[in-house]
């Protein structure tokens, strides 16, 4: 019914779910009737239930993880690891180390930490390269929520219109009965023929179909708009008429030029494609880093038990060493014939025997390390040259589809404002029409009654206002919203109608 006007639904869509956000989400008015719906209503219920949108949300909040870890990076990675093992036969003490010939069970742990000092900037620019990917995909976001207010809106139009044209024809269907009543009157007093009243009867017939045609028009938008709002097609709905204006014909005070400027610089599909070429030239710089040295800085605390180590051990209490004499008793030298030990004085610390237990050879056996690694890439057979390149080729990939955008743009911003001014010369001829033919339409049923005109004429000028009145009805429509498009590019208030 209205001709090009995705992009008139999209501003009045975005009047509500844009610039007033918290319209959209607002729960559903408690003073409108039970099953009628306003144009916010129906957004908000299409974007809370529309899986592209879902899956929209889910991409941004995925790639805002990857940003929020890619953050991480820098801080130090800390691990933990343990081991159990068990040796028979012939094998090393993991505690001594030596060979032993028996069944040894062991344990080994090791807490560990790294860091990278230096990588050739990769960090950084991964957290940069990141957090343009979830910005331009934030963008898309909105661009994907446009497109289905935008729907939604034109759905909520249609149905708008199609009951404004029900009203157009509900009028014609009664001009047209209150004629037939009274040219019925008229035949029966044998003032006019009865031809007349068969031709009128005719033309009432037309009426009540075309009002028939605007009820069934009317069903199918509603239907494609319940569909946009997954609702079941058997549902019942109503929709808050859009009070609109007459439109003043004023001339549009901005340029097309600016326009273009100004939607440039708003529009969320230029700002992803710009983010796309901010993070692609950053995808140059992480290339680049990946053939640079790599500076990193590792340790750990490592501890061990063995089953095959003592259980009990002397431990120094620190107090100092004590000397004694101690007899041997194997070494003697013979003194007057008699056998005498000899004695060998020993000096040992103070302490005593004590348990050697699970956690005390945990301890015993504590020690840590700490190592500095440079990497230095010499060759890696041309990986990091191609990587570039290619880079470098997506970048321009990148340049390119900006581009594009920046012509789909200057071209929907110019067929809008070329839209617009003919919109504007159409409502200002169609109301000339209904002017002159509301005042030919006039004077023919004045000679009708005074049987100046037959019926067939009569009926030709009736059908000529209605179908002005219907086309005046589309084109008030088509004006004022094609007006709107280009204040949605300009980034103004749309609130008033």
């Amino acid at each position: 019914m209205f001709h090009s006007l995705r992009y008139s639904a999209l501003v009045l869509a975005l009047f509500w779910g844009v610039t007033v956000p918290g319209t959209v989400c607002a729960q559903k008015n408690v003073d409108q009737p039970a099953n009628t719906y306003s144009l916010e209503d129906c957004i908000r219920i299409a974007l809370e239930t529309n899986p592209q949108v879902k899956q929209s949300e889910i991409t941004v909040q995925t790639n805002g993880n990857t940003y929020e870890q890619s953050k991480w990076q820098r801080w130090p990675s800390i691990s933990f690891s343990a081991s159990q093992g068990f040796r028979s036969g012939r094998n090393i003490d993991p505690f001594t180390n030596q060979f032993v010939q028996q069944n040894v069970s062991s344990n080994n742990y090791q807490l560990g930490g790294q860091v990278t000092l230096f990588s050739g900037f990769q960090i950084s620019n991964n957290i940069k390269f990141n957090n343009a990917n979830y910005q331009a995909s934030a963008k898309d976001l909105e661009a994907s929520r446009n497109d289905i207010m935008l729907n939604v809106a034109l759905s909520y139009l249609q149905v708008v219109s199609n009951e404004e044209l029900i009203i157009v024809a509900q009028r014609q269907v009664d001009a047209s009965n209150l004629q037939v009543d009274r040219t019925a009157k008229l035949v029966e007093a044998g003032t006019l023929a009865e031809s007349n009243l068969l031709d009128l009867k005719s033309q009432l017939a037309n009426d009540e179909l075309a009002l028939v045609n605007a009820q069934n028009n009317l069903e199918t938008a509603k239907l494609n708009l319940k569909q946009y709002m997954n609702m079941p097609g058997s549902e019942v709905i109503n929709v808050v008429k859009i009070p609109v204006k007459d439109p003043t014909l004023q001339a549009y005070d901005a340029s097309i030029q600016e326009i273009y400027e100004t939607a440039l610089n708003n529009l969320p599909q230029m700002k992803a494609a710009n983010l796309r070429i901010e993070a692609s030239k950053i995808n140059v710089d992480l290339a680049k880093g990946a053939g640079m040295p790599t500076l990193t800085l590792n340790g750990g605390v490592y501890t061990a038990y063995s089953s095959a180590a003592p259980k009990e051990r002397f431990v120094g209490d620190g107090s100092g060493n004590t000397t004694i004499d101690v007899p041997s008793t194997t070494e003697y030298v013979i003194v007057d014939n008699k056998q005498v030990p000899i004695v060998q004085r020993i000096t040992a610390p103070n302490g005593s025997i004590q348990s050697f237990r699970y956690f005390n050879q945990l301890d015993f056996n504590r020690n840590s390390a700490i190592n500095l690694n440079l990497s230095i890439p010499i060759f890696n057979n041309f990986r990091t040259k191609y990587n570039v390149a290619n880079a470098k080729l997506q970048q321009k990939t990148y340049e390119y589809q900006a581009q594009q955008v920046q012509l789909t743009i200057r071209k929907n911003v110019e067929q809008a404002y070329i839209d617009m001014t003919n919109a504007a010369k159409r409502y200002s001829a169609t109301v000339n029409q209904v002017r002159a033919l509301t005042e030919t339409f006039r004077v023919s049923q004045v000679r009708f009654d005074v049987g100046a005109i037959n019926s067939v004429e009569y009926n030709i000028a009736k059908a000529n206002l209605d179908r002005a009145n219907g086309n005046l009805v589309q084109t008030k429509y088509d004006y004022v919203f094609r007006t709107k498009i280009l204040d949605f590019y300009m980034n103004r208030p749309l609130s008033d109608f």
